[in-house]
């Protein structure tokens, strides 16, 4: 199965998991299956089932933007990292 990497900010969401395996073979799979098992997450990465603007997803550090976005394919033990946009100023 692939392996979602937990960002800090998400882990409260996730149990305090650093990394979760989740089923699928594409990456929109994937995140379904992450958000099943961990709902709290949902909202955080997914608006209308589509990854949040201000959320990156990346498929063994490829970003799924410049892949086929959802539709990209995971194999197993493929690395599936979100990474969400930080601001500051």
């Amino acid at each position: 199965m692939p392996v979602v990497r937990i960002p800090t900010p998400l882990r409260p969401y996730s149990g305090g998991k650093d990394s979760v395996e989740a089923s699928g073979s594409t990456v929109g799979e994937v995140l379904t299956s992450l958000t099943t098992a961990l709902p709290d997450l949902k909202d955080r990465i997914l608006d209308a089932g589509e990854v949040r603007r201000f959320v990156n997803i990346y498929v063994n550090n490829e970003d799924i933007r410049y892949l086929d976005d959802l539709a990209t394919p995971v194999a197993d033990r493929d690395e599936v990292s979100i990474i969400p946009a930080i601001a500051g100023g």
